[in-house]
Formats: structure tokens, C-alpha cells, sequence
């Protein structure tokens, strides 16, 4: 990729260009020649569609007690955190990775997604939407200050596009 900035080229997929720090995550995105929807998704920042806020395990716990929690709550994932989010475990995770084994003895550790991208609340939908179909999941947790603070899911995007496209 290079940057629009200083014409650096930098690793595919960086947040930041590595010669002048520039912001690349917008790089490469449409601009608003979509109409109001498209400058909708270009300035409309994640804060902006109240995401809910994460429900939180340990990376000890046992698996079991997370897959309840997430059907008590009607949630497709949990963030994993040990002072600050260390992972992610979604409903995806639990099935390609438990599928027809005992959840006894099993740990969050075994089982989540560590190091997931994540955004920031002031990242824009845009980036979010991007982010979702180039990493190929649904879920994507925000972070400030290295706690999860909110998580945004491809429904929720898909919810706030039907509102746009109205």
C-alpha cells in the first residue's frame, strides 16, 4: 500500500503509514460518491450507533459457563480480558472448535480468538464494514485505552444501513 501522504510504501493492511504516521485505515475506501448512504458511512463514526457494551470473561474460565452466559444474554460473543482484552470468543468459535466434544474442563484460553482486531469508537462505519468483510467475521470490538468499551456487529451495521437506505 502506498501512502497518500509522503508515497511511502507500507505493509498492506497497517493502521498507520511507518515512514510519516499517517492514518491509513480510510486509505483505499470510496468516497462519497455513493450519495448520502455512502458519505453516511464515510463520516458516521461507530459511537454514533451506541454500541452495546461487551459482557467480559477471564481466560480461565470454563467454556461451559461463557456458552450459557452468551445464550442468557442473547449475545454472538464475549470479550476475553485480563487487565486489558487479550481475545474474543464468538459463537463461530465454539462451533468450529467444539463441535462434538465434552465442554467439561475446557478453558476460554482453549477456545477464544486472541488479539482481535479491533476499533476505536471514533473509527468510522466505513472502516468497519471493511474491516469485517476483508478479515471475514462478524464481530469487532472497541477499545480505548486497551479495555473493550463496546462491540459492533455486522447486524448492527446492517441495521444502521436499512435505517440509511430507509
Amino acid at each position: 500500500m502506498i501512502c497518500p501522504v509522503c508515497h511511502f510504501e507500507t505493509i498492506a493492511g497497517s493502521d498507520d503509514c511507518e515512514n510519516c504516521g499517517a492514518d491509513l485505515r480510510t486509505s483505499g475506501l470510496p468516497t462519497g460518491a455513493g450519495g448520502d448512504v455512502g458519505a453516511a458511512l464515510l463520516t458516521e463514526h461507530l459511537s454514533d450507533l451506541a454500541p452495546r457494551r461487551p459482557v467480559s470473561v477471564g481466560p480461565d474460565d470454563e467454556i461451559a459457563a461463557v456458552v450459557a452466559l452468551m445464550q442468557e444474554h442473547g449475545i454472538g460473543c464475549v470479550t476475553v480480558e485480563q487487565d486489558r482484552l487479550i481475545g474474543i470468543v464468538t459463537e463461530r468459535d465454539v462451533v468450529l472448535k467444539l463441535a462434538g466434544r465434552s465442554l467439561a474442563g475446557i478453558r476460554v484460553r482453549d477456545v477464544m480468538t486472541p488479539d482481535p482486531v479491533v476499533l476505536r469508537g471514533d473509527d468510522t462505519i466505513a472502516v468497519a464494514i471493511h474491516k469485517m468483510a476483508t478479515g471475514g467475521f462478524r464481530h469487532i470490538p472497541l477499545v480505548s485505552e486497551g479495555r473493550a468499551t463496546g462491540i459492533v456487529s455486522a447486524r448492527d451495521l446492517s441495521h444502521h444501513l436499512v435505517t440509511l437506505i430507509g
